[in-house]
């Protein structure tokens, strides 16, 4: 409220005359020039009004009513199309019949004052006028602020939620991959799967997110099993495969669209398209698309990637394991998908790689 209490604000506050009328538009700016009032502009031609309201973002509008080509009701209808709020207006008119004046105040008019004008009224008029608009412009732009802080606020607290399933997910991935890039990868190979896909920015940004906590079940299972040195014996194998319920398990309870694609992913992304897959044993299209997408991207870095139980198949290995398991492990559009976008997956793997252990 400090703004337009302030003398100097309501000074510079930008005034345009409008009246067809040489004599009287000379007469306001001197009056107003006497006063202190620095950034006056005026015209005689009502069709200039509206462009010069615009150009300049005017405080108030000195307004004749009676004008020739438009008058002041059209030139009201006129600014009450180019700005968001009523323009405000000071009607100066000599007409005294009641009609004009309501149809002056339905039309956007905040005050009149009647021609010839007592210089006093006038002066107490325009500055009461301009009190309430820079008041009304402190309080609108102090809510652009407010609205700008709550939005940096909330991306801000919307990438601290993203961070923490980030690093959940990297969590569950240090426990059999050091470097936790398994995770970085795989996630940028759904958002490309999604993508050439036909799933929207938002689903592939979506999709990326989520993913990184395929795999937070693991950290329900035993070292002994999930570190172990070579093959799993059939009991422990089926441990090993609870972690897939585990996961869907830790990610549910919670509406956020995000929290309920993760926990899609973690119990899905073990599927597989002949239905021999696990927990649940879907086929085909009942595999939601995230969790084959991820099935997919999961299955090529896993096989690539150097884990306690086994070494890294050379890269045309692991291109071929894919293509030879079309329509058995995986959805078959989804491995065409995978190979016609394969440099940009060679791309993303080549940007993270897994460092030299010298191993």
């Amino acid at each position: 409220m400090q703004s337009f209490q302030n003398e100097n604000d309501v000074k510079m506050a930008t005034i345009l005359v409008v009246d067809d009328q040489p004599v009287n538009v000379k007469l306001l700016e001197k009056v107003l020039a006497a006063e202190g009032y620095q950034n006056v502009h005026s015209t005689t031609d009502s069709r200039q009004a509206a462009d010069l309201y615009q150009q300049h973002h005017c405080d108030l509008v000195l307004l004749d009513l009676n004008m020739p080509h438009i008058d002041g009701f059209g030139v009201m209808e006129q600014m009450k199309e180019i700005t968001e709020d009523y323009p405000p207006i000071l009607v100066l008119t000599a007409l005294k019949d009641r009609d004009s004046r309501v149809k002056a105040l339905e039309g956007g008019a905040r005050d009149f004052v009647s021609k010839p004008f007592d210089r006093v009224e006038l002066l107490s008029r325009i500055r009461n006028m301009l009190e309430v608009r820079l008041l009304n412009k402190a309080m609108k732009n102090q809510n652009i602020v407010l609205e700008q802080k709550v939005r940096e606020r909330t991306q801000e607290l919307d990438e601290t939620r993203l961070e923490i399933i980030r690093r959940l997910g990297r969590a569950a991935e240090y426990r059999d991959n050091e470097t936790g890039l398994h995770i970085i990868r795989m996630s940028q190979y759904s958002q490309l799967l999604a993508l050439a896909s036909g799933m929207s920015e938002e689903e592939g940004l979506m999709i990326l997110n989520a993913s990184p906590m395929h795999d937070i079940g693991k950290i329900g299972i035993p070292d002994s099993i999930l570190l172990k040195q070579g093959k799993l014996t059939p009991e422990e194998w089926e441990i090993m495969k609870t972690h897939a319920a585990i996961g869907a398990e830790i990610m549910s309870g919670h509406p956020s669209p995000l929290m309920q694609m993760a926990r899609e992913i973690a119990i899905t992304h073990h599927e597989k398209w002949d239905g021999s897959g696990y927990p649940k044993g879907l086929s085909g299209e009942d595999i939601p698309l995230v969790g084959r997408i991820v099935a997919i991207a999961d299955v090529f870095d896993a096989l690539t990637t150097k884990r306690p139980y086994k070494k890294a198949w050379p890269l045309e290995e692991a291109i071929d394991h894919i293509k030879e398991n079309k329509g058995s492990h995986f959805d078959p559009a989804l491995v065409d998908t995978f190979i016609d976008n394969l440099d940009d997956i060679l791309a993303i793997r080549a940007k993270y790689p897994e460092p030299d252990t010298g191993e």
